[in-house]
This record gives structure tokens, C-alpha cells and sequence, in this order.
């Protein structure tokens, strides 16, 4: 089984990022994440990754002259690496299809909220506010769209009466934490395929 590498993306304190660190050293990952990198200065994704001894890069959007040029210059970083996949970990930026067929390998978000219900920004607020009884998050394949991709695994927390925008996203939190690592294992065993929208486990109705 070929190791797989890993570029992740990142914009603030890198909870999901550190979540795949240890899966990686526990193993329970057949990967490693080889460089971080992300759009803020003070990003703590940016120390979690020099703890573990990971090239990082604060890539400075003001440094560019627009989006295009932005994004060039995270890919040409990437490129340098020779990546599997990227893996956004909380980045607070769309990308333009320029970037996302440039990056030439497939990239992979997770979104707090049961796609394609509350996609956007604030998908904790849209779910209090809505009045929903349960609320989650999703790993998907980023397509050209907001929040759009082909759902690749979902996980279902409730919501509760009393819940706030903060108690809930704690909550699906520690759900992103474990489904996130889940999908880039069975990455690793090639056992993710997508047939159109659908994308395919393989394996996964032997187990129910």
C-alpha cells in the first residue's frame, strides 16, 4: 500500500489538522501530511506543523496582486512536494476553477454541517437558527461550486433547544476530528471511487 503525502491547507488554530498529525504517527493513517500551509501569520496550524517538524508557509494574500496570482503562488509551493492530495482544514478561502484543476490532484474540504443542507459560512448559526434536529459535517471532493462536491462520509450530531452557534460547533467538532483521518485511511486503501455525484466505499456494505 503506497504511503500517501499530504498537503494541508489551513487558516486558524489547525484542530483537524492536528487530529490527521496523530492518526498519521498512530498509524491509523497510511500517510503523511508533508507540508502546511496557510493564508494568516499567527495561523497556530502553522505551529502545530513545526511542532511535528513539517515545512510550513505563512503565504501572505497582500504579497499578490490578485486572487490568481494568490492562489499561482500556493500552487508552485505544493507543486514542490509532490503531493497525493490536498486537504482543507478550515480554509477561509474559495478557490477559482483555475486552481482547482491547476492543483492537478484531488482536493478534499470538510464543511460543519450535513451537505448540502447550510453551506456557506456560519453553518452552525444557519443550523440553530433553522430550528434543525440534527446537524453534523461532511468530507467531500472540492468541485467549482460552494460547498458542492461529491459527499465522500457525513456524521450526524444532534441539535439541541438550548444549543448556541458555539456549543454545537464544539460538538460536530469532535466529529470532524474522527471522520476526517477515517476518509484519508480509506484514501490510502483505494477504496474511494466516484461514479458521477456518487461516490462509492468499497467494502462499506459488507460491513452494516
Amino acid at each position: 500500500m503506497k504511503k500517501l503525502r499530504f498537503a494541508v491547507l489551513a487558516s486558524g488554530r489547525g484542530s483537524n489538522l492536528q487530529a490527521i498529525l496523530d492518526a498519521c504517527k498512530a498509524g491509523t493513517i497510511h500517510g503523511e501530511v508533508v507540508v502546511v500551509l496557510s493564508d494568516h501569520k499567527d495561523a497556530f496550524a502553522l505551529e502545530r506543523a513545526r511542532r511535528a517538524n513539517i515545512p510550513a508557509f505563512w503565504v501572505n494574500p497582500a504579497d499578490f496582486s490578485d486572487k490568481a496570482q494568490f492562489e499561482e503562488g500556493l500552487l508552485r509551493i505544493i507543486a514542490e512536494f509532490n503531493v497525493d492530495y490536498i486537504i482543507l482544514a478550515g480554509f477561509m478561502r474559495i478557490f477559482s476553477p483555475t486552481f482547482i484543476h491547476g492543483a492537478q490532484v484531488p482536493i478534499l474540504n470538510i464543511h460543519p454541517s450535513l451537505l448540502p443542507a447550510f453551506a456557506g459560512l456560519h453553518a452552525q448559526r444557519q443550523a440553530v437558527e433553522y430550528g434543525v434536529r440534527y446537524s453534523g459535517c461532511t468530507v467531500h471532493f472540492l468541485d467549482e461550486g460552494v460547498d458542492t462536491g461529491p459527499i465522500i462520509m457525513q456524521a450526524v450530531v444532534p441539535v439541541y433547544q438550548d444549543d448556541t452557534e458555539d456549543s454545537l460547533a464544539e460538538r460536530i467538532l469532535r466529529e470532524e476530528h474522527r471522520i476526517y483521518p477515517k476518509v484519508l485511511q480509506l484514501l490510502a486503501e483505494g477504496r474511494v471511487s466516484c461514479q458521477g455525484r456518487k461516490v462509492i466505499i468499497a467494502g462499506e456494505e459488507e460491513r452494516q
